[in-house]
C-alpha cells in the first residue's frame, strides 16, 4: 500500500507542476518592451539621454512586433511622462502618426500629459490611468476663493501628492499641477524631495530650479542660495560615457 501510494504521488508530481504553469506564457514581444520601457524610464530620469534613447527605440520597436498601435503609444505615453515628470513639456513622441488609431483611454492620458488640465476636462477623468486620477479630480474640485479655502485647498492637494506610493506617478501628477498654475510650495517641496529620494538627476534639478526661482521672487535669499547650493552638487549631470 506505501509503495503504491509513492508511485501514485510520483506520478502525480509532473501533472501537478504542469498545472502550476498553466497559464500562458508571456510574449517575448511583452516581455522586450517592459523591460526596455523600465530601462529607458531609469536611464532618462538618471540623465542618461543617449541610453535612454536607445532603450526608447528598441521599446517601441518590441511593441511594434505586435503591430498593435496602442501597444507603441503606451511606450511612448511613458516616455512622455518621464519627460513632464521632469518639466519638460515638448510634444510626446510620435504622437502624431499615432493618433488616428488611438481609443479614448490612451487619448485622454496623452491630452492629460500635454495640455495644462482643465476644471471642464473632468468629463475625462475617468478615463485616465488610476494613478492620476486623484490629482485630476483634485484640479475639477479645487475651490480658493478665500484664504481658509486655499489652505484647505493646499492641505489637500500634499496629501493627494503623497497618496501616490510611486514616485513617477507622483511628479507626474506634481507637473501637471505646476502647469496648470495649481501648485502649492508644499506640493513642490514634495516633488524635489521624491526626485532627491530615486536619485533622479533630471527632474531633480529641474524642480529645484522652480524652488529657487520661488524662492527668488518671494525675496527669501537665504533658501534661493541653498537650493543653488544642492544644484551645484548634481552639476554637471552624468554623462552617457559614465553609465
Amino acid at each position: 500500500m506505501k509503495r503504491g501510494l509513492t508511485t501514485l504521488l510520483v506520478c502525480a508530481l509532473p501533472v501537478w507542476l504542469a498545472g502550476c504553469s498553466s497559464a500562458p506564457p508571456v510574449a517575448e514581444w511583452r516581455v522586450q518592451t517592459h523591460g526596455a520601457s523600465e530601462r529607458a524610464t531609469e536611464a532618462y530620469l538618471s540623465g542618461h539621454t543617449r541610453v535612454a534613447d536607445s532603450d526608447w527605440a528598441r521599446a517601441a520597436q518590441q511593441a511594434a512586433r505586435s503591430a498593435l498601435p496602442g501597444q507603441v503609444a503606451r511606450v511612448r505615453l511613458r516616455q512622455c511622462a518621464a519627460q513632464v515628470a521632469s518639466l519638460v513639456f515638448t510634444p510626446c513622441p510620435d504622437w502624431a502618426a499615432l493618433q488616428p488609431d488611438m481609443g479614448p483611454e490612451l487619448r485622454a492620458y496623452h491630452h492629460y500629459l500635454s495640455t495644462p488640465w482643465q476644471p471642464e476636462d473632468a468629463a475625462q477623468l475617468p478615463l485616465l490611468p488610476p494613478s492620476q486620477q486623484p490629482v485630476a479630480r483634485w484640479l475639477a474640485n479645487r475651490v480658493a476663493d478665500t484664504p481658509e479655502a486655499q489652505a484647505a485647498a493646499a492641505a489637500a492637494q500634499l496629501g493627494t501628492l503623497q497618496g501616490m506610493p510611486d514616485p513617477l506617478s507622483r511628479l507626474v501628477g506634481a507637473a501637471v499641477l505646476l502647469r496648470a498654475g495649481q501648485l502649492s510650495p508644499q506640493a513642490l517641496a514634495l516633488a524635489v524631495e521624491t526626485a532627491s529620494a530615486q536619485g533622479w538627476v533630471r527632474p531633480l534639478l529641474a524642480w529645484l530650479g522652480v524652488q529657487a526661482q520661488w524662492a527668488e521672487l518671494a525675496g527669501d535669499v537665504g533658501t534661493a542660495q541653498r537650493v543653488r547650493r544642492r544644484m551645484d552638487l548634481l552639476a554637471p549631470p552624468p554623462s552617457d560615457a559614465a553609465r
